[in-house]
């Protein structure tokens, strides 16, 4: 008896602290969400980089409040974390629009569109983040929406079938999507503007860390803002996460400011190298190399071997490895560069065997 007392006990306690170790961690989570949304411009002035983009969108933002109409249905293309939902939030701050936003995997139902559809008002803003996976029967709703402004609904099967016509106000479709080769041509040629948006180059990222950091009330030399946006892959989302991690550390090590050394401390504690690449990256990149013979190697057998998902691999991180020369995609598969062995310090004739890769 007091045997089985004591297991439970211990039982007792090891539940008690997943527990209390899952909601630390949900508490942190909501904090860097809730400071992500604080760092976000609300005006078009204050967006840096895509210079292009910024530029064409300006216009196009003039002309529709000039004739007094709603704005053209939108695309936004491109890697996460660059800044579309930032954007979508942009427009409808200066169209003056409600704004309500949403994702394809959360409308499951023709219902649950028709729903959203029918409850906006005149010049107000749908946000669809990952518009690409909208299932096949809500998307075919979303055509006549975005051409006439009406929906037709059938009811009932067979003889006893009717439509149901909806008339809609004028809204702005705003669609994101980290996979614009899986939006179908029906929906695609609807957009009547398409943006794509591209990795940051590293000083429009400093600026973006250099305003963060001045929002967070942090001190940060300017070196140390130009190191941290080079490990920051090009990518806004994750050159304030890393920002926020540094600020951490530089507290907790009772630094000044932030300057290159607690930078440089910081990210290396986290296993980001100085080219930004992070344990997955190189998880990757080793394993094509390792396993593979440097590829080429499909995405199913490398998720595989990785115990990862492919389309984290596909979205998240293939998209910096590709960009920076890393990887290479060919018809049979991904194949790991001469940049990739030198970047690890492998000599592509002859491959490390090193049992830390895993």
């Amino acid at each position: 008896m007091k045997k089985e007392k004591k297991n439970l006990d211990r039982e007792k306690i090891s539940f008690e602290r997943v527990e209390r170790e899952k909601l630390l961690t949900q508490k942190s989570e909501e904090v860097d969400g809730i400071v992500e949304l604080s760092l976000r411009p609300t005006r078009i002035v204050e967006f840096i980089g895509q210079e292009s983009l910024k530029e064409n969108l300006s216009i196009a933002l003039l002309a529709a409040k000039k004739r007094k109409e709603s704005l053209e249905h939108v695309l936004l293309s491109g890697p996460p974390g660059l800044g579309k939902t930032t954007l979508a939030h942009i427009m409808a701050h200066e169209m003056k629009a409600k704004i309500v936003a949403t994702s394809g995997p959360a409308i499951e139902r023709a219902g649950d569109l028709i729903g959203i559809l029918t409850n906006l008002e005149n010049g107000d803003i749908l946000f669809i983040d990952e518009i690409h996976r909208l299932p096949k029967v809500v998307e075919e709703f979303v055509y006549p929406a975005m051409e006439d402004f009406n929906i037709d609904f059938v009811v009932d099967k067979g003889p006893y079938a009717k439509t149901i016509k909806f008339a809609l106000k004028k809204f702005t479709l705003i669609g994101a999507t980290t996979r614009s080769g899986l939006i179908s041509s029906p929906l695609r040629g609807r957009f009547g503007i398409s943006f794509h948006l591209d990795f940051y180059e590293p000083a429009d990222l400093a600026q973006i860390i250099t305003r963060s950091a001045k929002l967070l009330s942090i001190a940060i030399d300017a070196d140390a803002a130009s190191e941290l946006a080079q490990r920051s892959r090009g990518t806004p989302r994750i050159a304030n996460r890393l920002l926020r991690r540094v600020r951490d550390y530089a507290q907790v090590k009772s630094y000044l400011k932030i300057d290159l050394e607690a930078v440089d401390k910081a990210l290396k504690s986290h296993g980001i190298d100085p080219s930004g690449l992070d344990m997955l990256d190189r998880k990757v990149l080793k394993a094509i190399i390792e396993m593979y013979d440097g590829g080429p190697v499909g995405i199913e057998s490398l998720a595989a071997t990785l115990n990862e998902e492919a389309d984290t691999i596909v979205d998240v991180v293939e998209p910096f490895l590709l960009k920076g020369g890393y990887l290479r995609r060919t018809s049979r598969g991904r194949e790991a560069t001469a940049l990739a062995y030198e970047h690890l310090g492998l000599s592509s004739a002859k491959k490390s065997k090193d049992p830390s890769l895993f």
